[in-house]
């Protein structure tokens, strides 16, 4: 009888695939408490995840003095890229205010992870977003966080206001011919001497720009490294500040939303402060100084203020910073880098944009069979210049897209007319010969 034998393989039990978790911490204040207290963040998330059993750590990405309620956190977003990247299964944070105090931005962010397949955990509240109950939870939770946030701004202003009342400077930071701290401000002696000068030039009846360009030839930059423009010395001119006086409340904070530093044109009081802290001008040489403001404003006054087009101060140079600007030659439009468009190559070396070829890709990026100014206004918050051929659009919502495009031939731009020049000019250099 013949033995059969058969091989019977081992069938050794697959191992659970490890789950990608990563974390998210924020602290809304760059004190060297809060600071603490975010590394503690750090530690606390980076320890729990490498010791859970079914999870591979992925990292915790986490913010500094960045508020909640904002969208443009950077370590957030790289959070969401990576998740939209399929990197990370799951997100750990210790509360609904950490993750954001904006209910809209909030839900927003949690649908699109939960399309992704990605749970996001709310440990203070014990929430994970894929459960049945989450999002109604949330909804809850998260309006409850954007009114504290609401109630918190509404206190912090009110505190700022009543220090407005009493002549308290508040949020001063910087200033040409002051060194500002915390606890003093101080005269700068080397910049208190430029600021002088500036006045009595000024009032000498020097024009503005004659100012700038001595200043910018002799290395003398703003106190932010800028080089010097008439509208920067017509605002020395013209900064109470500089004869030891203050106007508060010169720009508040328009929302707990948005926080944006708008310019108070009357919405709220002011309030002049007198003596507030050393002076470098004398009033006598400050009011001199106003008559030349206002003489300059007044000859100025009746001028028709620049054209404005749709790309104007939104295209930024990749290679040096600059914005483009329209400049016409030959009865064509171009968009040059205005460091190119000063110095040439030795300001810039980015080739300039026809707006012809400028408005069809923008158009295409819009998906629009042609350039249309409104649309474009309205979802396009700017575009960088990467290199030769290359656009970068940004869109209002924050997202990128990139667009490239080569350059037609010399033969192939020509007009019949152009053609037809060009003949006749090799004709007329042949009877000459």
């Amino acid at each position: 009888m013949d033995r059969k034998v058969q091989k019977i393989d081992a069938n050794f039990p697959k191992q659970p695939k490890l789950l990608n978790v990563a974390a998210y911490g924020r602290v809304s204040s760059g004190k060297d408490a809060m600071l603490h207290s975010l590394s503690a963040q750090v530690s606390y998330y980076a320890e729990m995840i490498q010791n859970h059993p079914g999870w591979h750590y992925c990292g915790v990405y986490a913010d500094e003095a960045m508020t909640g309620t904002k969208d443009d956190r950077e370590n957030f977003q790289r959070l969401l890229k990576d998740c939209r990247a399929g990197k990370i299964d799951m997100v750990i944070t210790k509360s609904i205010s950490r993750f954001a105090r904006n209910t809209l931005t909030l839900l927003n962010t949690v649908r699109e992870l939960k399309e992704l397949g990605i749970d996001v955990y709310f440990e203070e509240q014990n929430i994970h977003t894929l459960s049945g109950e989450g999002e109604l939870m949330l909804t809850i939770l998260a309006s409850y966080a954007q009114e504290e946030s609401r109630s918190a701004s509404e206190n912090q202003k009110w505190r700022i206001r009543k220090s407005y009342e009493k002549g308290e400077v508040l949020q001063w930071h910087y200033q040409f011919g002051y060194n500002i701290t915390k606890d003093k401000v101080e005269i700068n002696p080397a910049q208190a001497e430029v600021v002088k000068d500036i006045f009595n030039r000024a009032i000498a009846g020097e024009s503005f720009s004659s100012i700038c360009r001595d200043l910018n030839a002799r290395g003398i930059y703003t106190v932010f490294g800028k080089k010097w423009t008439a509208s920067r010395i017509t605002e020395m001119l013209s900064n109470e500040k500089y004869i030891g006086d203050a106007v508060l409340q010169k720009r508040y904070v328009n929302n707990h939303m948005e926080k944006k530093l708008v310019r108070n044109k009357g919405e709220l009081p002011k309030y002049y402060a007198e003596g507030t802290h050393e002076a470098i001008i004398d009033r006598e040489t400050f009011e001199k100084a106003q008559e030349v403001v206002r003489a300059v404003k007044a000859k100025h006054c009746g001028k028709r203020p620049p054209k404005r087009y749709p790309f104007t101060s939104i295209i930024k140079c990749g290679l040096c910073g600059e914005n483009f600007k329209r400049v016409t030659r030959n009865g064509k439009v171009y968009w040059n880098c205005k460091a190119f468009q000063e110095k040439g190559r030795a300001g810039c070396t980015a080739k300039q944009i026809p707006e012809g070829i400028l408005e069809s890709v923008t158009a295409e990026v819009l998906e629009l069979d042609f350039f249309d100014s409104e649309v474009f206004k309205n979802r396009i918050d700017s575009i960088e210049v990467p290199g030769a051929n290359r656009l970068t659009f940004i869109f209002k919502d924050g997202h990128p897209e990139e667009r490239k495009w080569k350059d037609r031939s010399r033969s192939e731009s020509w007009t019949p007319e152009m053609r037809e020049v060009a003949r006749q000019r090799a004709l007329r250099q042949r009877r000459d010969k």
